[in-house]
């Protein structure tokens, strides 16, 4: 018995020592790669899919498949950190910071199908849930991060409700209002990382 609690007692210390660790398995390039992936998703839609209301299923095709390229380069990138990792402290940091992000993908993936599926006459609401959703995973994730993070998670916040607000007809679908999101927001966290994490400490 007084193993186990000791056992116990030495995950749990483990598991705080994880929570006031800061998490550097984001790196700036990858996060910077993703911001430039809404730039060439911009593109794309101007020439592929020019009127998106139109054509929903094209439009939505298009910015989810960038978002899952974006989540493999980044996921890339802290698989391989954790795995080159010596310290098992440094792996339990990454499955921590997975385990505060990952609930906001699923809870885009499933908003996304629902509208898609079952109210498509609301999809243009979609752009700005997206950033509202990814705001939350940033707020979870700040206790990991960098304190310079909080406010990456404020722009996406703030981008989301606007796009909600002020979002009209075509105008809701607008390609430059992705890049001004998603790309200005991953850039300015790629700029954070960069600056507090690498610049520095490399």
């Amino acid at each position: 018995m007084e193993l186990r609690d000791a056992l116990s007692q030495i995950t749990e210390i483990r598991s705080q020592m994880a929570r006031a660790e800061t998490f550097r398995g984001y790196r700036s390039a990858t996060v910077g790669i993703t911001g430039l992936l809404a730039l060439a998703g911009a593109a794309a839609q101007t020439v592929w899919v020019p009127r998106p209301s139109e054509r929903i299923g094209v439009y939505l095709g298009l910015w989810i498949a960038l978002a899952l390229l974006s989540v493999v380069v980044c996921g890339a990138e802290m698989a391989y950190r954790a795995y080159r990792a010596t310290s098992p402290l440094t792996r339990q940091i990454t499955l921590l910071a997975v385990e505060q992000f990952l609930p906001c993908v699923v809870a885009g993936a499933l908003v996304t199908f629902a509208v898609a599926r079952f109210a498509p006459t609301s999809a243009w609401m979609l752009p700005g849930l997206w950033a509202i959703v990814f705001s939350l995973g940033v707020f979870a994730s700040c206790r990991l991060l960098p304190r310079q993070t909080f406010w990456v998670a404020v722009w996406y916040l703030i981008a989301g409700v606007a796009a909600l607000a002020l979002a009209r007809n075509e105008a809701a679908f607008s390609p430059w209002a992705m890049v001004g999101t998603f790309g200005a927001g991953q850039l300015m966290a790629a700029a954070i990382l960069y600056v507090t994490l690498e610049r520095n400490h490399e």
